[in-house]
């Protein structure tokens, strides 16, 4: 089994495995670069190794994994209310999956995506998760 940091050594078959979860990690470089424009933004990773960008260890943004999202898709967190606008306004760059509908979510593909676009995505995205973040914080203290 491949394990993120580790060396994969075999048959062709596990090879093409490595370099399609490369190739996935690469299209997550752009997003992970504009996230960490910001001074709270952290980039991790799952449990499945799969990129991520978090705030005080919440998520923000990240590759969708679930198999009903297509590849090369990035799952953000978007107001289940706003969203709607959005995937009216840009159908090809904006879905939603049955999987993702009743979470504050919204699916984007990037290489749909400019930099400007994504930039405004993931604003959106930082402040509901900062909010949540926050309100996290005041249930505790």
């Amino acid at each position: 089994m491949w394990r993120p940091g580790r060396q994969i050594r075999g048959g062709s078959a596990m090879k093409g495995m490595a370099r399609a979860r490369k190739s996935t990690r690469d299209r997550f470089q752009i997003v992970r670069d504009v996230g960490l424009e910001w001074p709270d933004v952290d980039a991790t990773t799952k449990y499945d190794g799969s990129p991520r960008l978090t705030i005080g260890g919440t998520f923000m943004a990240g590759l969708a994994t679930h198999h009903s999202a297509e590849p090369g898709t990035l799952v953000a967190r978007y107001a289940v209310d706003e969203r709607d606008w959005l995937l009216a306004d840009a159908p090809d760059t904006y879905y939603l999956t049955d999987y993702y509908r009743s979470y504050p979510l919204i699916l984007a593909r990037l290489s749909r995506l400019d930099r400007d676009a994504l930039r405004d995505l993931l604003a959106t995205s930082r402040r509901l998760t900062l909010r949540k973040v926050q309100k996290r914080i005041v249930r505790r203290g």
